[in-house]
């Protein structure tokens, strides 16, 4: 073997070892020229395979990025416009990005919850911090209120012209408010010298005695009064969402007089806006189509509808023949609110089963033609009494002296006051039938006991409205002749017509007992306004089961008002319920009312405009910066 050859070969020797010991040992001899051979051929097929793979990956990998590069340019450029986060993608965004989408919408969903939950301390809302909040989150936007009734009517009298504060709970509710952030109110002038003490183009600063806020008014012919407000809204829309057992009636002359007032109604906004994005305050059942009216001429507006009468299921509402105009009227407003949840989930219901839309349940957001409308409970209130207010009233004993000198009863008289507009949804009449039970059960009671009705006349032109009044009338004189006692005054005096909120109040510090029996109410602020009345911790609150504050104010005696026997034994119990029981309720029921004022029920709404407005204004201002950096706009 040549020494060229011996190069190329190596021995080993391994000694061999068992379980005793070196047994001897292993001679490899090793080829060394034909292992590395063997090596050189091994690395130069995994280089070669490398780059194989590495050709196909990158082969791969152009391909992917050519087929999706657009999908994702394009689907960045929809979120930066606020499509999939503000509204839905004008066309599908590239599937990668979807999920991102969606968790960019939840993060900003997050971020506005927490947001709001820092303004939601349930205490102290004041007109002040309500004032705070409108220069924090609204920076001085403007606001405008539209609603039928007035907050102030200006009548001609014999002494000359007097000013009226309408028996209403939604001026009751608002117009505090609009005391808090000033603005315009939009309504309809009703009073006999309404037109005298406006100023140029129909307008009149309110409060007379400390002007705060501009009220509008819109004069309607006798003609379009009879159509839109007696006919569609209350002979029409009022027993349809109150589900009262009366017969709505839908008249086509009412339904175009209906459309024409909304139309009058909302061309006054316009007129009235300074700005192309005021923020807007529809109220109420009379104005269902103004919102979208609004929107088609100002489509930077937000526009809150709140709906202060209950909303009915869909079959129930099916009943009209314009729902699907009716509801698209509606939803042309940023924030639809309710009283309760039970109510946003019939109107969502309702939207789901007649248009094609988009519905969210978890955010209570419905989508139609791209725009969307967000649906969420409110639950309204009444302003709470300050310590001056409350001194202004006189005390608890004279309040009492009062109350029974206007009925004539004598000292040591147990009696319970109802105060309500005259009007069949609210329980009145179950409420005498009750009475008459608990007299009928309890004889001890008959001229020891008198139920004091303040019925204040409402819609009387309507043959409906009449029939009830005549039922009530014929009803209660029937009772007395039944129960009445020689020498005792009768069980039930009926005052049938409006009382100022000096009298009411006496009336609810005078009395024992305060019974609200609606069958079918948004909220009632009747129970809230008995229950702020009360600072001496007595008397006893009966609240149907049917109202929306009964889900606020549990402390109350909850009552079937159909069940007759059930809200005569309330009676009887509230009329001997314990002064400690009394007190505990009654500290109760004041706390809630007194947090959850109506400073609160704006507050939470004007939150959620201002965080929606925000959300709009930073989506603009992206989508015209993308627009300018287009080539086709250079």
């Amino acid at each position: 073997m040549s020494t060229g050859d011996r190069a190329n070969i190596h021995i080993s020797v391994i000694p061999m070892q068992g379980s005793e010991g070196v047994h001897g040992n292993l001679v490899l001899i090793h080829d060394l020229s034909f292992v590395a051979r063997r090596s050189q051929d091994t690395k130069n097929y995994f280089v070669a395979l490398i780059t194989v793979l590495g050709c196909v990956i990158a082969l791969i990998t152009v391909f992917v990025a050519h087929v999706s590069w657009r999908g994702w340019v394009n689907g960045t450029r929809a979120i930066l416009r606020g499509e999939g986060l503000l509204r839905p993608f004008s066309s599908p965004p590239s599937f990668e990005l979807q999920p991102l989408a969606g968790d960019l919408r939840q993060m900003l969903r997050e971020f506005e919850a927490e947001r709001r939950a820092n303004h939601q301390d349930e205490t102290g809302w004041t007109p002040n911090r309500l004032k705070e909040l409108l220069n924090s989150e609204l920076r001085g936007d403007e606001v405008i209120v539209l609603s039928n009734r007035e907050p102030y009517i200006h009548e001609q009298t014999p002494q000359g012209i007097v000013v009226k504060r309408p028996a209403s709970g939604l001026v009751t509710a608002v117009e505090p408010v609009m005391r808090a952030c000033s603005g315009t109110w939009i309504a309809h002038g009703s009073g006999s010298a309404d037109r005298i003490v406006c100023h140029r183009n129909d307008r009149v600063p309110v409060p007379p005695d400390d002007p705060s806020y501009t009220l509008r008014r819109i004069w309607l012919s006798e003609e379009e009064e009879q159509g839109y407000y007696y006919g569609f809204a209350n002979e029409g829309f009022w027993p349809l969402c109150h589900v009262a057992h009366v017969r709505p009636v839908f008249r086509q002359g009412d339904w175009e007089q209906y459309k024409a007032v909304n139309r009058k109604f909302a061309e006054a906004v316009i007129e009235e806006a300074r700005t192309d994005d005021p923020v807007v305050l529809v109220q109420d059942y009379h104005f269902a189509l103004v919102p979208r009216m609004i929107k088609e001429r100002l489509p930077n507006a937000t526009i809150i509808t709140f709906w202060h009468i209950p909303w009915p299921n869909p079959e129930s509402f099916s009943i009209c023949p314009w729902q699907r105009e009716l509801l698209l009227g509606m939803l042309g407003s940023t924030i639809v609110g309710f009283h309760t949840r039970y109510h946003c989930k019939n109107f969502i219901e309702t939207v789901d089963r007649v248009l094609e839309a988009r519905i969210e349940h978890e955010h209570s957001l419905i989508t139609v033609g791209g725009k969307e409308t967000q649906v969420a409970a409110y639950p309204i209130s009444i302003h709470w009494p300050t310590q001056e207010e409350i001194d202004a009233l006189p005390d608890i004993a004279t309040c009492r002296a009062i109350l029974r000198q206007r009925i004539g009863v004598p000292e040591g008289q147990r009696i319970a006051v109802g105060v309500d507009r005259f009007d069949y949804t609210k329980g009145i009449l179950e409420r005498l039938h009750a009475v008459e039970r608990l007299l009928e059960k309890h004889p001890e009671l008959r001229g020891q006991f008198s139920f004091v009705q303040i019925a204040a006349p409402t819609r009387s032109s309507l043959e409906e409205y009449q029939n009830f009044q005549a039922r009530i009338t014929r009803t209660v004189e029937r009772i007395n002749g039944r129960f009445h006692v020689d020498g005792r005054p009768d069980p039930i005096c009926l005052i049938a017509e409006q009382q100022d909120s000096y009298t009411v109040n006496t009336f609810f510090r005078g009395a024992d007992t305060c019974v609200v029996t609606s069958l079918h109410d948004g909220m009632n602020l009747v129970a809230k306004e008995f229950v702020a009345a009360r600072d001496d911790d007595q008397g006893v609150l009966i609240l149907s089961r049917f109202a929306g504050a009964a889900s606020e104010l549990p402390e109350a005696l909850i009552v079937n008002p159909y069940h007759v026997e059930e809200t005569a034994d309330a009676l009887y119990r509230a009329l001997n319920m314990s002064s400690e029981e009394q007190s505990e309720r009654m500290k109760s029921l004041r706390t809630i009312v007194r947090s959850y004022n109506v400073y609160r029920w704006a507050g939470h709404m004007l939150i959620d405009a201002a965080q929606i407005r925000q959300r709009e204004r930073i989506a603009a201002r992206v989508g015209t910066s993308i627009q300018e950096q287009r080539p086709d706009a250079r």
